[in-house]
């Protein structure tokens, strides 16, 4: 092991530009595969979350049909069915109008899933090339 540490150290100058290139290349080539691997982990998360998300959904939609039914048939005990079917058909359709304010106005304050490991490692690879050192 000493033996390969001083060959390392006599190198010249010139053999050590000689190398930089290929350094370099291998650099980006070993960030791009970070940004990779952390992509691909943060999609597998998400998408288990959807999925999760997807399930509870459908449960509960099931659950607020059956809610419905039973509004409506509450109100049919003291309205015509016909008439407690149209009340409860707009309250829901209050709240759909609702729920769609509400979620556009979340879709324009959204912020995109954005690598920030990757970049920031990348900005330090840069820096340190250029001599900056890390900042």
């Amino acid at each position: 092991m000493t033996e390969e540490r001083d060959k390392r150290a006599r190198r010249s100058l010139v053999s050590l530009f000689a190398e930089l290139p290929t350094l370099i290349i291998q650099l980006l080539k070993d960030e791009l595969e970070n940004l990779k691997r952390e992509l691909t982990a943060r999609l597998a998360k998400l998408g288990i979350g959807i999925g999760l998300f997807v399930a509870a959904a459908l449960l509960a939609f099931f659950a607020l049909a059956t809610l419905i039914a039973a509004g409506v048939l509450g109100l049919a005990t003291v309205l015509p069915a016909w008439a407690s079917a149209l009340i409860v058909a707009g309250a829901l359709l209050l709240i759909a109008a609702i729920l769609v304010l509400v979620g556009v106005s979340s879709l324009k304050k959204g912020v995109p899933p954005i690598p920030e490991d990757a970049i920031e490692s990348i900005k330090k690879d840069i820096n340190t090339v250029k001599g900056l050192g890390q900042s």
